[in-house]
Protein backbone atom coordinates (compact mmCIF):
# COMPACT_ATOMS: atom_id res chain seq x y z
CA UNK A 1 0.00 0.00 0.00
CA UNK A 2 1.17 3.53 -0.75
CA UNK A 3 2.60 5.62 2.08
CA UNK A 4 0.15 8.18 3.41
CA UNK A 5 1.48 11.69 2.72
CA UNK A 6 1.76 14.28 5.43
CA UNK A 7 -0.53 17.32 5.24
CA UNK A 8 1.70 20.31 5.95
CA UNK A 9 -0.23 23.50 6.67
CA UNK A 10 0.84 27.14 7.10
CA UNK A 11 0.83 28.78 10.53
CA UNK A 12 1.33 32.54 10.26
CA UNK A 13 0.31 32.95 13.90
CA UNK A 14 -1.06 30.95 16.83
CA UNK A 15 -4.72 31.21 15.76
CA UNK A 16 -3.90 29.95 12.28
CA UNK A 17 -1.87 27.11 13.74
CA UNK A 18 -4.80 26.03 15.90
CA UNK A 19 -7.07 26.07 12.84
CA UNK A 20 -4.61 23.92 10.91
CA UNK A 21 -4.37 21.41 13.74
CA UNK A 22 -8.13 21.21 14.37
CA UNK A 23 -8.86 20.68 10.69
CA UNK A 24 -6.40 17.88 10.09
CA UNK A 25 -2.80 19.01 9.61
CA UNK A 26 -0.12 16.43 10.36
CA UNK A 27 2.51 19.16 10.56
CA UNK A 28 2.69 22.95 10.44
CA UNK A 29 5.39 25.30 9.21
CA UNK A 30 5.98 28.67 10.79
CA UNK A 31 8.61 31.33 11.28
CA UNK A 32 10.33 33.20 14.04
CA UNK A 33 10.55 36.98 13.96
CA UNK A 34 13.75 36.84 11.90
CA UNK A 35 15.27 34.89 8.99
CA UNK A 36 11.93 33.73 7.53
CA UNK A 37 10.63 34.39 4.01
CA UNK A 38 7.34 35.91 5.20
CA UNK A 39 8.43 38.92 7.24
CA UNK A 40 4.95 40.48 6.95
CA UNK A 41 3.25 37.57 8.72
CA UNK A 42 2.70 37.84 12.48
CA UNK A 43 5.27 35.09 13.13
CA UNK A 44 6.47 33.87 16.53
CA UNK A 45 8.79 35.21 19.21
CA UNK A 46 11.05 32.68 20.95
CA UNK A 47 8.57 32.46 23.84
CA UNK A 48 5.62 32.06 21.47
CA UNK A 49 7.53 29.47 19.48
CA UNK A 50 8.11 27.35 22.58
CA UNK A 51 4.39 27.58 23.42
CA UNK A 52 3.41 26.71 19.85
CA UNK A 53 5.63 23.64 19.77
CA UNK A 54 4.25 22.44 23.09
CA UNK A 55 0.67 22.91 21.86
CA UNK A 56 1.28 21.16 18.53
CA UNK A 57 3.08 18.22 20.09
CA UNK A 58 0.24 17.79 22.60
CA UNK A 59 -2.00 17.28 19.57
CA UNK A 60 0.40 14.93 17.76
CA UNK A 61 1.45 17.53 15.18
CA UNK A 62 5.02 18.24 14.05
CA UNK A 63 6.46 21.78 13.78
CA UNK A 64 8.89 22.95 11.11
CA UNK A 65 10.60 26.32 11.51
CA UNK A 66 11.50 28.29 8.38
CA UNK A 67 14.98 29.82 8.35
CA UNK A 68 15.05 30.15 4.59
CA UNK A 69 16.40 33.60 3.84
CA UNK A 70 19.93 34.03 2.49
CA UNK A 71 21.77 35.84 5.32
CA UNK A 72 24.54 38.30 4.52
CA UNK A 73 27.95 38.31 6.22
CA UNK A 74 26.96 40.80 8.95
CA UNK A 75 23.85 38.75 9.85
CA UNK A 76 25.66 35.57 10.90
CA UNK A 77 26.37 36.65 14.51
CA UNK A 78 22.62 37.22 14.99
CA UNK A 79 21.83 33.91 13.25
CA UNK A 80 24.28 32.16 15.58
CA UNK A 81 22.44 33.64 18.60
CA UNK A 82 19.10 32.65 17.08
CA UNK A 83 20.12 29.01 16.74
CA UNK A 84 21.48 29.01 20.28
CA UNK A 85 18.06 30.20 21.49
CA UNK A 86 16.41 27.22 19.80
CA UNK A 87 18.36 24.61 21.75
CA UNK A 88 15.70 24.20 24.42
CA UNK A 89 12.75 24.25 22.00
CA UNK A 90 11.81 20.86 20.61
CA UNK A 91 11.34 21.91 16.99
CA UNK A 92 10.97 18.93 14.65
CA UNK A 93 12.87 20.38 11.68
CA UNK A 94 14.37 23.54 10.21
CA UNK A 95 13.53 24.55 6.65
CA UNK A 96 16.59 26.20 5.11
CA UNK A 97 17.74 27.31 1.67
CA UNK A 98 21.33 28.44 2.12
CA UNK A 99 24.29 26.08 2.40
CA UNK A 100 26.04 28.37 4.89
CA UNK A 101 22.98 28.23 7.12
CA UNK A 102 22.95 24.44 6.83
CA UNK A 103 26.55 24.23 8.00
CA UNK A 104 25.80 26.46 10.97
CA UNK A 105 22.80 24.31 11.90
CA UNK A 106 24.96 21.20 11.89
CA UNK A 107 27.46 22.93 14.17
CA UNK A 108 25.06 24.42 16.73
CA UNK A 109 22.10 22.01 16.47
CA UNK A 110 23.76 18.77 15.32
CA UNK A 111 20.67 16.60 15.93
CA UNK A 112 18.22 18.91 14.17
CA UNK A 113 16.32 17.47 11.20
CA UNK A 114 16.99 19.54 8.08
CA UNK A 115 14.54 20.25 5.27
CA UNK A 116 15.74 22.03 2.14
CA UNK A 117 13.45 24.89 1.13
CA UNK A 118 11.93 25.31 -2.32
CA UNK A 119 14.09 28.47 -2.46
CA UNK A 120 17.03 26.14 -3.13
CA UNK A 121 15.41 25.26 -6.50
CA UNK A 122 15.96 21.48 -6.36
CA UNK A 123 14.90 20.16 -9.76
CA UNK A 124 16.81 16.86 -10.08
CA UNK A 125 17.88 13.77 -8.20
CA UNK A 126 21.44 15.13 -8.36
CA UNK A 127 20.30 18.20 -6.39
CA UNK A 128 18.50 16.01 -3.87
CA UNK A 129 21.44 13.63 -3.43
CA UNK A 130 23.83 16.53 -2.88
CA UNK A 131 21.64 17.92 -0.10
CA UNK A 132 21.23 14.40 1.31
CA UNK A 133 25.02 14.01 1.50
CA UNK A 134 25.11 17.19 3.59
CA UNK A 135 22.61 15.82 6.07
CA UNK A 136 19.19 16.81 4.69
CA UNK A 137 16.24 14.59 5.62
CA UNK A 138 13.81 16.20 3.18
CA UNK A 139 13.88 18.32 0.02
CA UNK A 140 11.05 20.68 -0.91
CA UNK A 141 11.10 20.41 -4.68
CA UNK A 142 10.84 23.43 -6.97
CA UNK A 143 7.29 24.18 -8.10
CA UNK A 144 8.40 24.08 -11.74
CA UNK A 145 8.60 20.26 -11.94
CA UNK A 146 6.08 18.06 -13.72
CA UNK A 147 4.65 15.00 -12.02
CA UNK A 148 6.67 12.74 -14.31
CA UNK A 149 9.88 14.52 -13.28
CA UNK A 150 8.94 14.11 -9.62
CA UNK A 151 8.40 10.39 -10.16
CA UNK A 152 11.82 10.09 -11.79
CA UNK A 153 13.48 11.89 -8.88
CA UNK A 154 11.69 9.67 -6.36
CA UNK A 155 12.93 6.56 -8.17
CA UNK A 156 16.54 7.78 -8.14
CA UNK A 157 16.96 8.76 -4.49
CA UNK A 158 17.10 6.75 -1.22
CA UNK A 159 13.81 5.78 0.40
CA UNK A 160 14.68 7.70 3.56
CA UNK A 161 15.12 11.00 1.70
CA UNK A 162 11.69 12.62 1.77
CA UNK A 163 10.14 14.78 -0.93
CA UNK A 164 7.79 17.66 -0.21
CA UNK A 165 5.73 19.45 -2.87
CA UNK A 166 3.35 22.38 -2.91
CA UNK A 167 -0.15 21.13 -3.74
CA UNK A 168 -2.17 24.28 -3.13
CA UNK A 169 -1.74 28.05 -3.01
CA UNK A 170 0.00 30.97 -4.66
CA UNK A 171 2.63 30.56 -7.30
CA UNK A 172 5.22 33.16 -8.20
CA UNK A 173 5.77 34.58 -11.67
CA UNK A 174 9.49 34.17 -11.01
CA UNK A 175 11.45 30.96 -10.71
CA UNK A 176 10.70 29.36 -7.31
CA UNK A 177 10.33 32.77 -5.75
CA UNK A 178 13.76 34.11 -6.66
CA UNK A 179 12.52 37.51 -7.73
CA UNK A 180 14.47 40.76 -7.89
CA UNK A 181 11.62 43.03 -8.99
CA UNK A 182 10.51 44.15 -5.52
CA UNK A 183 14.05 45.05 -4.47
CA UNK A 184 14.67 46.88 -7.73
CA UNK A 185 11.55 49.04 -7.57
CA UNK A 186 11.21 49.94 -3.87
CA UNK A 187 14.25 48.40 -2.18
CA UNK A 188 12.27 45.59 -0.49
CA UNK A 189 14.14 42.38 -1.22
CA UNK A 190 11.77 39.48 -1.90
CA UNK A 191 14.57 37.01 -1.21
CA UNK A 192 14.91 38.32 2.34
CA UNK A 193 11.25 38.05 3.30
CA UNK A 194 10.11 41.56 2.30
CA UNK A 195 8.40 41.04 -1.08
CA UNK A 196 5.95 43.84 -1.90
CA UNK A 197 4.44 41.76 -4.73
CA UNK A 198 4.92 44.36 -7.51
CA UNK A 199 4.09 41.56 -9.95
CA UNK A 200 0.49 41.93 -8.74
CA UNK A 201 0.22 45.68 -9.05
CA UNK A 202 -1.82 47.38 -11.80
CA UNK A 203 0.14 48.35 -14.88
CA UNK A 204 -1.12 50.82 -17.46
CA UNK A 205 -0.15 50.05 -21.03
CA UNK A 206 -0.72 51.51 -24.48
CA UNK A 207 -1.85 49.42 -27.40
CA UNK A 208 -2.58 45.70 -27.31
CA UNK A 209 0.87 44.19 -27.04
CA UNK A 210 3.83 44.36 -24.74
CA UNK A 211 7.46 43.71 -25.55
CA UNK A 212 10.49 43.47 -23.27
CA UNK A 213 13.00 46.22 -24.01
CA UNK A 214 15.86 43.90 -24.90
CA UNK A 215 13.65 41.59 -27.01
CA UNK A 216 11.47 43.90 -29.11
CA UNK A 217 10.59 41.15 -31.57
CA UNK A 218 9.04 38.94 -28.88
CA UNK A 219 5.51 40.29 -28.55
CA UNK A 220 3.03 39.29 -25.85
CA UNK A 221 -0.63 40.16 -26.44
CA UNK A 222 -2.26 41.93 -23.51
CA UNK A 223 -5.91 42.13 -22.52
CA UNK A 224 -6.86 45.35 -20.75
CA UNK A 225 -9.74 45.81 -18.32
CA UNK A 226 -10.64 49.45 -17.70
CA UNK A 227 -7.21 50.50 -18.91
CA UNK A 228 -5.35 48.13 -16.57
CA UNK A 229 -3.59 44.82 -16.98
CA UNK A 230 -2.25 42.14 -14.67
CA UNK A 231 0.34 40.56 -16.93
CA UNK A 232 2.57 39.34 -14.09
CA UNK A 233 -0.17 37.96 -11.89
CA UNK A 234 0.18 34.23 -11.30
CA UNK A 235 -2.62 31.75 -10.87
CA UNK A 236 -2.97 29.67 -7.71
CA UNK A 237 -2.14 25.98 -7.60
CA UNK A 238 -5.00 23.59 -6.89
CA UNK A 239 -4.47 19.83 -7.20
CA UNK A 240 -7.54 18.52 -5.37
CA UNK A 241 -8.71 16.68 -8.50
CA UNK A 242 -5.43 14.75 -8.74
CA UNK A 243 -4.88 13.34 -5.26
CA UNK A 244 -4.38 9.71 -6.41
CA UNK A 245 -1.70 10.69 -8.94
CA UNK A 246 0.18 12.79 -6.38
CA UNK A 247 0.10 10.05 -3.74
CA UNK A 248 1.21 7.40 -6.21
CA UNK A 249 4.10 9.60 -7.35
CA UNK A 250 5.68 9.02 -3.95
CA UNK A 251 5.41 12.55 -2.54
CA UNK A 252 5.93 12.38 1.23
CA UNK A 253 4.48 15.75 2.21
CA UNK A 254 1.64 17.77 0.64
CA UNK A 255 2.42 21.40 1.36
CA UNK A 256 -0.23 24.12 1.48
CA UNK A 257 0.96 27.67 0.81
CA UNK A 258 -0.44 30.57 2.79
CA UNK A 259 1.20 31.79 6.01
CA UNK A 260 -0.21 35.27 5.29
CA UNK A 261 -3.71 33.98 4.54
CA UNK A 262 -6.54 33.86 7.12
CA UNK A 263 -7.28 31.19 9.70
CA UNK A 264 -10.44 30.48 7.68
CA UNK A 265 -8.29 29.76 4.60
CA UNK A 266 -6.05 27.48 6.63
CA UNK A 267 -9.00 25.55 8.04
CA UNK A 268 -10.84 25.10 4.73
CA UNK A 269 -7.86 24.08 2.61
CA UNK A 270 -6.41 21.72 5.24
CA UNK A 271 -9.81 20.14 5.80
CA UNK A 272 -10.44 19.62 2.08
CA UNK A 273 -7.14 17.93 1.31
CA UNK A 274 -7.53 15.73 4.40
CA UNK A 275 -10.95 14.58 3.21
CA UNK A 276 -9.51 13.70 -0.20
CA UNK A 277 -6.54 11.82 1.26
CA UNK A 278 -8.80 9.98 3.71
CA UNK A 279 -10.99 8.94 0.79
CA UNK A 280 -8.01 7.55 -1.11
CA UNK A 281 -6.80 5.49 1.83
CA UNK A 282 -10.30 4.19 2.53
CA UNK A 283 -9.82 2.06 -0.59
CA UNK A 284 -12.94 3.56 -2.18
CA UNK A 285 -11.67 6.84 -3.61
CA UNK A 286 -14.23 8.83 -5.55
CA UNK A 287 -13.66 12.46 -6.41
CA UNK A 288 -16.22 14.68 -4.70
CA UNK A 289 -17.04 17.91 -6.60
CA UNK A 290 -17.91 19.47 -3.23
CA UNK A 291 -14.19 19.50 -2.42
CA UNK A 292 -13.56 21.98 -5.24
CA UNK A 293 -16.53 24.04 -4.05
CA UNK A 294 -14.89 24.22 -0.62
CA UNK A 295 -11.63 25.49 -2.11
CA UNK A 296 -13.53 28.08 -4.13
CA UNK A 297 -14.91 29.45 -0.84
CA UNK A 298 -11.51 30.89 0.14
CA UNK A 299 -9.78 33.92 -1.32
CA UNK A 300 -7.80 32.86 -4.39
CA UNK A 301 -6.84 33.67 -7.94
CA UNK A 302 -7.76 31.49 -10.92
CA UNK A 303 -6.94 27.91 -10.06
CA UNK A 304 -4.55 25.83 -12.12
CA UNK A 305 -2.66 22.57 -11.65
CA UNK A 306 0.64 24.45 -11.80
CA UNK A 307 3.40 22.57 -13.58
CA UNK A 308 2.33 19.04 -12.59
CA UNK A 309 0.79 18.28 -15.96
CA UNK A 310 2.17 21.10 -18.11
CA UNK A 311 5.68 22.52 -18.08
CA UNK A 312 4.65 25.67 -19.97
CA UNK A 313 5.56 28.52 -17.62
CA UNK A 314 3.28 31.01 -19.35
CA UNK A 315 0.25 28.73 -19.25
CA UNK A 316 0.82 27.79 -15.62
CA UNK A 317 1.65 31.22 -14.28
CA UNK A 318 -0.32 33.93 -16.01
CA UNK A 319 -3.82 34.76 -14.85
CA UNK A 320 -6.61 36.27 -16.91
CA UNK A 321 -8.48 37.69 -13.92
CA UNK A 322 -7.96 41.16 -12.45
CA UNK A 323 -7.58 40.26 -8.82
CA UNK A 324 -8.46 37.81 -6.08
CA UNK A 325 -11.70 35.87 -6.15
CA UNK A 326 -13.06 36.73 -2.73
CA UNK A 327 -13.83 34.11 -0.14
CA UNK A 328 -17.16 33.48 1.53
CA UNK A 329 -17.55 35.68 4.56
CA UNK A 330 -16.17 34.07 7.72
CA UNK A 331 -18.96 34.93 10.15
CA UNK A 332 -18.15 33.22 13.45
CA UNK A 333 -16.38 30.39 15.20
CA UNK A 334 -18.11 28.09 17.67
CA UNK A 335 -16.85 28.36 21.26
CA UNK A 336 -19.24 25.79 22.76
CA UNK A 337 -22.65 24.15 22.32
CA UNK A 338 -25.39 23.43 24.87
CA UNK A 339 -27.35 20.26 24.02
CA UNK A 340 -30.19 21.15 26.42
CA UNK A 341 -30.97 24.52 24.88
CA UNK A 342 -29.68 23.96 21.34
CA UNK A 343 -27.71 27.17 21.65
CA UNK A 344 -24.23 27.71 20.27
CA UNK A 345 -21.86 30.20 21.90
CA UNK A 346 -20.13 32.04 19.06
CA UNK A 347 -17.22 34.42 18.61
CA UNK A 348 -18.06 36.77 15.76
CA UNK A 349 -15.82 37.55 12.80
CA UNK A 350 -18.22 39.45 10.52
CA UNK A 351 -21.77 40.84 10.67
CA UNK A 352 -24.41 38.14 11.02
CA UNK A 353 -28.20 38.45 11.26
CA UNK A 354 -31.19 36.34 12.30
CA UNK A 355 -32.71 34.52 9.31
CA UNK A 356 -29.52 34.77 7.22
CA UNK A 357 -28.66 31.68 5.14
CA UNK A 358 -25.35 30.35 6.44
CA UNK A 359 -23.22 27.19 6.48
CA UNK A 360 -21.31 25.35 9.17
CA UNK A 361 -17.92 23.83 8.38
CA UNK A 362 -16.75 21.00 10.65
CA UNK A 363 -13.52 18.97 10.53
CA UNK A 364 -13.84 16.12 8.04
CA UNK A 365 -17.01 17.48 6.39
CA UNK A 366 -18.01 19.90 3.67
CA UNK A 367 -20.17 22.90 4.50
CA UNK A 368 -23.73 22.20 5.68
CA UNK A 369 -26.37 24.92 5.08
CA UNK A 370 -28.85 26.18 7.64
CA UNK A 371 -30.62 29.40 8.59
CA UNK A 372 -29.26 31.55 11.42
CA UNK A 373 -31.63 31.24 14.35
CA UNK A 374 -32.50 33.49 17.25
CA UNK A 375 -29.59 35.46 18.67
CA UNK A 376 -28.84 36.72 22.17
CA UNK A 377 -26.01 38.77 23.57
CA UNK A 378 -24.01 37.43 26.49
CA UNK A 379 -26.38 39.03 28.98
CA UNK A 380 -29.26 37.03 27.49
CA UNK A 381 -30.94 39.96 25.72
CA UNK A 382 -32.31 39.15 22.24
CA UNK A 383 -30.55 40.78 19.27
CA UNK A 384 -31.39 40.94 15.56
CA UNK A 385 -27.79 40.85 14.42
CA UNK A 386 -24.24 40.76 15.71
CA UNK A 387 -22.84 43.94 14.13
CA UNK A 388 -19.49 44.40 15.83
CA UNK A 389 -16.41 42.31 14.94
CA UNK A 390 -15.35 39.83 17.60
CA UNK A 391 -18.50 40.19 19.71
CA UNK A 392 -19.42 36.97 21.53
CA UNK A 393 -23.08 35.95 21.37
CA UNK A 394 -25.47 32.98 21.43
CA UNK A 395 -27.47 31.59 18.53
CA UNK A 396 -30.13 28.91 18.21
CA UNK A 397 -28.92 26.23 15.78
CA UNK A 398 -30.82 23.26 14.26
CA UNK A 399 -28.21 20.61 15.08
CA UNK A 400 -25.31 19.98 17.43
CA UNK A 401 -22.10 21.91 16.82
CA UNK A 402 -18.59 21.52 18.24
CA UNK A 403 -16.00 23.98 19.46
CA UNK A 404 -13.93 25.11 16.50
CA UNK A 405 -16.69 24.70 13.90
CA UNK A 406 -16.84 27.64 11.50
CA UNK A 407 -19.98 29.56 10.53
CA UNK A 408 -19.71 31.20 7.12
CA UNK A 409 -21.99 32.89 4.59
CA UNK A 410 -23.90 30.46 2.39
Amino acid sequence: MMKRPEILSPAGNFEKMKSAILYGADAVYLSGKIFGMRAAADNFSIEELAEAVEYAHAHGVRVYLTVNTMPREHEYPLLNEYFESLKNINIDALIIADIGVLMLVRKILPNMEIHISTQANAVSSADCLAWYSLGAKRVVLARELTLEEIKAIRAAIPDDLELECFVHGSMCVSYSGRCLLSGHIINRDGNRGMCAQPCRWNYTIHGYEIAEEKRPDVRIPIEEVNGETFIMSSRDTCTIEHIPELIEAGIDSFKIEGRMKSSYYTAVVTNTYKMAIDSYFSGRFEYNPEWYRELESVSHRDYHTGYYFDDSHIDANLSTTTGYIKDKAFLAVVLSYDEKTGMAHLSQRNKMSVGEPVEVLSPGKVGVPFVAGEMFDESGAPIISAPHPYMNFYMKVPFALKAGDIIRAS
